[in-house]
């Protein structure tokens, strides 16, 4: 039982850089699998990057390597993305979200048991 609330998105243009945060409520932050997905208009919901509970191991799409960091406060109960050199194909909804199990497809949505309401990325060109 994890609330989530994401914040930080807006408009940026392309090779700017961004930074996401996750707040998260509930008892179990520290043990949980974070993640961050992303959807754009008209697509499915696509992993972006992901985080064990200690910060220690992360996971990233193939698209975002290099460019994206993922990592979280646990004395602040927050997770951060941190999205440098964007592009336009970056523009989407960004949701952040918990797993509570340790399931090891941290790729899948289905993996995850609460998500944040989103927040607006637009990256223009």
């Amino acid at each position: 039982q994890v609330q989530l609330v994401e914040s930080g998105g807006g408009l940026v243009q392309a090779g700017g850089s961004l930074r996401l945060s996750c707040a998260a409520s509930g008892r179990t932050f520290r043990r949980n699998v974070m993640a961050w997905f992303r959807q754009a208009p008209g697509k499915e919901r696509e992993f972006v990057a992901a985080v064990s509970f200690s910060g220690g191991v992360t996971y990233y799409a193939d698209s975002v390597k290099g460019r994206f960091t993922i990592s979280r406060d646990n004395a602040k109960n927050t997770l951060y993305l941190q999205m440098n050199s964007l592009k336009a194909e970056d523009t989407a909804v960004y949701y952040c979200a918990a797993s509570t199990s340790g399931s090891s497809y941290l790729r899948s949505a289905g993996t995850y048991d609460s998500w944040g309401q989103g927040t607006q990325v637009t990256v223009s060109s």
